[in-house]
């Protein structure tokens, strides 16, 4: 061996036990030498700690405990901890409604409407599956604007109380589902007169006959089904469409002779010369073939 070469291995000996000596001297020192050295190490310290689960029931009675308090918000997040904490338990359905409930009392309807879909969607056929979907038209229903606005809303509380009532005939919810299903259709009947009265005004008879239309089509039992016939009449009177004038006034006063839109439709009429007659081929006498009077009245 050379001595340069000696001499070579000898340092490197010596600056490796230097670097152990300065590793110890570190490790005895602790992490925060370590952390002064290390520049990306200046963060928060955390501490490990362990907490002890809070019992379901608990946390349920804590959640009834805010309801009686009208924090309906703060029972809702309650409800919400036992899905969280105790997931596919019988504390977790139970949380689900109650958490669904609390947000419809909070009126806070979207959250209402996402929990009942997630307890439908988990528990179709349990006991409470009929209150979720309730939960869930109401919060809807609750939406509803004025008819000047857009309709959407009504028209998904109007779905998910026909899904109420088919899926769950028996239950208690039915025969509130059922007048609110009318006061929907009334809704959206009503949304479709004020865009046609719009088209009317306009002369844009077309476009108001269809909307005019749809009324005598599929809301035949709401309110606003006289005054679409009168309309219709003058539509196509102003069209020169006669026959389906005469049509729409005579299916008007059979269906409601004391309406005082038939009086408007037979007057219209009589100053074009003409009287209500039916012609039975006619798309508004197939519409209304076979509904009843007393139907058309409720």
């Amino acid at each position: 061996m050379s001595l340069d070469f000696a001499v070579t291995v000898r340092d490197a000996r010596v600056a490796l036990r230097a670097v152990a000596v300065v590793a110890g001297a570190l490790t005895l020192a602790g992490c925060d030498t370590l952390s002064s050295l290390n520049p990306f190490d200046q963060g928060e310290k955390y501490e490990m700690k362990i907490v002890a689960d809070v019992p379901a029931e608990k946390i349920y009675d804590d959640g009834l405990g805010r309801m009686k308090s009208s924090d309906h918000e703060g029972a809702a997040k309650k409800f919400a901890q036992l899905s969280k904490n105790y997931p596919y338990s019988e504390w977790a359905r139970r949380g689900l409604i109650m958490e669904a409930y609390s947000n419809y009392e909070a009126q806070k309807w979207e959250d209402a409407i996402t929990a009942s879909r997630s307890y439908l969607s988990k528990y179709p056929n349990t006991k409470d599956a009929a209150y979720a979907q309730y939960l869930l038209a109401m919060s809807n229903y609750n939406q509803i604007p004025d008819v000047t606005r857009d309709q959407a809303r009504s028209e998904k509380a109007l779905e998910a109380l026909n899904e109420l009532v088919q899926k769950y005939p028996n239950s208690e919810y039915v025969s509130d589902a059922r007048n609110r299903i009318q006061i929907a259709r009334d809704q959206l009947a009503g949304r479709e007169m004020e865009v046609g009265r719009y088209y009317l005004e306009r002369r844009n008879y077309p476009a108001a006959i269809n909307r005019f239309r749809a009324v005598v089509a599929q809301y035949q039992t709401t309110r606003h089904v006289e005054e679409a016939l009168q309309r219709l009449t003058e539509a196509y009177m102003a069209l020169g469409i006669t026959q389906e004038a005469q049509t729409a006034a005579a299916v008007l006063g059979h269906n409601f002779p004391d309406s005082p839109w038939y009086k408007d439709a037979y007057a219209l009429l009589q100053s074009g010369g003409l009287e209500p007659r039916e012609e039975s081929q006619s798309w508004i006498s197939r519409a209304f073939r076979g509904l009843k009077t007393v139907a058309l009245g409720q």
